[in-house]
């Protein structure tokens, strides 16, 4: 009887986990039917979510219900669908600056909202509840940072719970006794897949509840959706998948949570190629969580090995923006091959809605063992200044692409400009606009320096790198962002 029963069981997850292979095509394969486009940028406001949150007030599938406020007033809301006895609790930007899973939890409710998907619908929310909490830190993601406006990591006040997000976030853990937790973040770009050049744009953690890292059946169960998500992820962006170190840290809310009881997901959203508003990772998170709760009401992770967890590669860090390989550096009478990372950083507008780049040499030297987003062996090619154009231009209106181009073929990096706006924060042309006064500094490559400077082959100019920007002088190619204005 006894195996009659253990074969009934696991042709029944069999059985279910063949079902779920076609529901997760599906909503990959329907995915623009769904995603809310209100939020089709990374710097989301509070303020944007009102309207969204009045929609599911109306619904009378939904309950929202402000469970908080953060320290300058803001209410942190919490949407709940299902009448099952398994509690799901999603949280996402606990790191104001950290908004992709944010965005897809919205996807995710306008999925439950609509008329497609009903039986498979009706097995999630008759067998679960799902409880969403889309933004726990509203001050910081007012800025786009990752602290809240005491100046905390709200990650680490899982102990002390100073904060009044802290303080929600444990009320409304320890008020579900959730059996499942996902805690939803972004990471930095610059991840990749350990020993491979393909960002980590996806990577996941089942948290550790002590210092032993044991697992027991509670972070067993993390553990197995994980991978669960991670055989998604690999059909979608194959490789790209990283898992983050899992030394115990005894103030973290993910270590804490999965020690209070709650099977804990940490997913964290990284980089891919092409993706700078993360449009596609959204769309990733959107289609792996809905799985993972898919596969949680069917209760068909329960027969997934935990040893394939561990075969998921580590999170490493040796991406960059931008990586020249090869290149011949000349200094002190001497030639010296140079490697050169570049880091594109990000510098948010006044009103924190959109932002310039303001680049840097981020590393140097040897650099084998390192990726690049985008990367050009230099091999044969000398790197040389930019020098200043002679002509000094009104304002920038006087400036066109064809211009900008001839100037940069003749190795100009640097334009004077007469009338700079003061409101003007950065140049759209591929050279650096300067004023009058301004003195250009002795080249030097060097970390920490605005990577902006020319290869040279036989005497010709060949590429010219503008604010850590290729620009192919031949075709005229290129990937380019913004140049720099000195003043």
């Amino acid at each position: 009887m006894k195996l009659y029963v253990l074969v009934v069981v696991a042709c029944t997850h069999l059985l279910c986990r063949a079902q779920e292979q076609p529901f997760t095509d599906a909503i990959y394969q329907t995915y623009e039917t769904v995603k809310e486009p209100s939020l089709d940028k990374r710097r989301i406001k509070h303020r944007q979510l009102a309207p969204l949150l009045n929609r599911y007030r109306k619904d009378p599938r939904f309950t929202v219900k402000t469970v908080g406020h953060s320290i300058e007033g803001r209410s942190l809301e919490l949407i709940s669908i299902g009448k099952g006895d398994t509690d799901v609790f999603l949280w996402s930007q606990m790191h104001g600056d950290e908004p992709t899973a944010t965005q897809a939890i919205f996807d995710i409710l306008n999925f439950l909202g609509n008329d497609a998907f009903q039986a498979e619908k009706e097995a999630i929310l008759k067998n679960l509840k799902l409880h969403f909490l889309p933004m726990l830190n509203p001050d910081g993601a007012e800025l786009f940072q990752r602290r809240n406006r005491l100046g905390i990591d709200i990650n680490r006040d899982a102990l002390r719970l100073q904060s009044p997000e802290g303080r929600t976030l444990k009320k409304v853990r320890d008020s579900l006794e959730a059996d499942f937790g996902f805690n939803l973040h972004d990471q930095s770009i610059y991840y990749n897949a350990e020993r491979t050049p393909k960002p980590a744009t996806i990577s996941y953690l089942a948290p550790a509840y002590n210092y032993e890292k044991d697992v027991n059946t509670v972070r067993g169960n993390a553990m197995k959706v994980i991978v669960f998500m991670n055989d998604i992820i690999q059909k979608y962006a194959p490789g790209q998948v990283g898992r983050y170190n899992d030394d115990f840290e005894p103030r973290a809310f993910g270590d804490n949570i999965q020690k209070w009881g709650t099977s804990t997901i940490l997913i964290e959203s990284g980089g891919y190629a092409n993706d700078i508003e993360k449009q596609q990772i959204r769309k990733l998170n959107y289609v792996s969580i809905l799985s993972a709760i898919f596969t949680i009401a069917q209760g068909s992770y329960a027969d997934i090995g935990l040893e394939a967890y561990e075969k998921i590669p580590q999170n490493d860090r040796k991406l960059f923006d931008f990586k020249l390989s090869n290149a011949d550096y000349k200094l002190l009478g001497n030639t010296y091959r140079m490697d050169i990372g570049i880091n594109r950083l990000e510098v948010n507008k006044e009103d924190y809605d959109s932002f310039w780049y303001s680049s840097r040499v981020w590393d140097q030297g040897d650099l084998s063992t390192y990726y690049g987003y985008e990367s050009l062996n230099a091999e044969g090619y000398t790197i040389t200044p930019g020098k200043i154009a002679p002509k000094m231009y009104a304002d920038p209106s006087k400036l066109s692409e064809r211009t900008v181009m001839e100037l940069l073929k003749e190795g100009y990096a640097y334009v004077r400009i007469k009338n700079i706006p003061l409101k003007q924060l950065s140049s759209p042309f591929p050279i650096h606009m300067i004023s009058n006064q301004y003195q250009l500094p002795t080249f030097d490559i060097a970390v920490g320096n605005n990577p902006t400077f020319f290869l040279e082959k036989d005497g010709d100019v060949a590429y010219a790198i503008i604010n850590g920007f290729l620009i192919d002088l031949e075709t005229g190619q290129g990937n380019f962002g913004n140049a720099m204005i000195y003043r």
